[in-house]
């Protein structure tokens, strides 16, 4: 699992992808929240906090993380390279993880140089440093496992077909209707019981939850069998593909 891991890294800084991923959302963020006019910016926004980063990142997410993921295993079937995996003295498993960690890994050195973000609101605020540091840390933890979530997802749907294209599309259908489907729903549903179990069936309504610095065991529980679900899917699939 570590050489797959190490092999993931090397991938993505040897060739453009990593510098690109890294480079595309913090270039997306930083327009949206600093630069341009809108509903984003945190200027024309009026308060000092980072709500408006927490809302926008997901849906950056959304679309980079299945960009990322792929040509995870598309490339390999379309190459007829998939068969080495399983030659290899190395587990499926293994292999889909370190693939997962790897991901992971991205998506975490892009996030690093957002905490600047968190400095400078404080220094914004009419009190300088009044920013509720819970809220900000519970807000990254939760984008954290939506991140792997995602990443589960697209790895999952890389192994559907050979088409990267194809692989994308699927990957950011299936994100955002486990993001925002649920919810999509449950807003045009008149019961209330039955609106309030919908929204809970989506990832937004679990993140919107970390995200208040609510540390509640079935959030992460949640996201963690999202994340397992996705990946013992990749497993079956992949050997399913060898059979």
């Amino acid at each position: 699992m570590l050489a797959i891991y190490k092999r993931e890294i090397q991938a993505f800084f040897t060739s453009p992808i990593g510098y690109l991923v890294i480079g595309l959302f913090l270039v997306l963020m930083g327009l949206f929240l600093w630069v341009f006019k809108g509903p984003f910016n945190i200027f024309e926004y009026g308060f000092a906090d980072l709500d408006k980063f927490f809302l926008l990142a997901p849906w950056v997410f959304l679309f980079l993380i299945p960009a990322i993921t792929m040509r995870s295993f598309s490339e390999e079937i379309k190459l007829g390279t998939l068969e080495l995996l399983f030659i290899k003295p190395i587990a499926v498993s293994h292999t889909v993880l370190g693939k997962f960690l790897g991901t992971l890994t991205l998506a975490v050195i892009a996030i690093i140089p957002t905490f600047l973000y968190v400095y400078c609101v404080s220094q914004l605020g009419t009190t300088v440093g009044n920013l509720d540091m819970g809220v900000v840390f519970g807000s990254y933890f939760g984008l954290l496992f939506l991140i792997g979530s995602f990443i589960a997802i697209g790895l999952f749907t890389s192994t559907l077909t050979e088409n990267q294209i194809v692989a994308f599309i699927l990957g950011i259908v299936l994100c955002f209707s486990l993001y925002y489907g649920f919810e999509g729903m449950a807003s045009v549903v008149p019961d209330g019981e039955i609106s309030v179990f919908l929204e809970n069936l989506g990832m937004k309504a679990h993140f919107t939850n970390i995200s208040k610095g609510v540390l509640d065991t079935r959030d992460f529980i949640y996201f963690l069998s999202i994340c397992l679900f996705f990946l013992y899917l990749t497993v079956v699939q992949l050997k399913n593909r060898n059979r």
